[in-house]
């Protein structure tokens, strides 16, 4: 069982917004049924899969643990269990003003599939667009 303590942690010191998750957050997200939890020292994906479709609810790596490759394993292991549980198809939702996130993830071949305008708040309280993505599991 991970240590949710040290993932809420890494969560806290890897976004602002949408707001990092507390402790418990994770740990109800993770035991909900079909919840992927992937961790690796310095961060962690999750996910959950719903019939053949699965969501990325969330990825996070320490900032000290940043540009090492640690995002891509992490989302690897997070394909894997998600094709485990017979997910074919993934999406997400990525603030607009986080270019890192998105080249990892377009990087990774996720494609966008549409914008939800004003969908997250800022810590000023301005509006910030999501960008669906999805991507292929196979």
């Amino acid at each position: 069982m991970p240590d949710f303590a040290t993932l809420a942690a890494i969560h806290a010191g890897s976004f602002t917004h949408p707001r990092p998750w507390s402790e418990a957050e994770l740990r109800d997200l993770a035991a909900a049924p079909g919840a992927v939890l992937r961790a690796l020292p310095g961060g962690f994906v999750l996910g959950r899969v719903t019939l053949d479709e699965a969501e990325l609810l969330t990825i996070a790596v320490d900032p000290a643990a940043r540009r090492q490759g640690l995002g891509r394993r992490l989302m690897a292991a997070f394909y894997r269990g998600c094709a485990d549980l017979g997910a074919v198809t993934a999406y997400l939702e990525v603030a607009a003003d986080n270019p890192a996130a998105r080249a990892l993830y377009e990087a990774e071949g996720w494609q966008t599939a549409g914008r939800r305008k004003g969908y997250y708040r800022s810590p000023e309280g301005v509006p910030v667009d999501a960008v669906v993505m999805t991507r292929p599991l196979s």
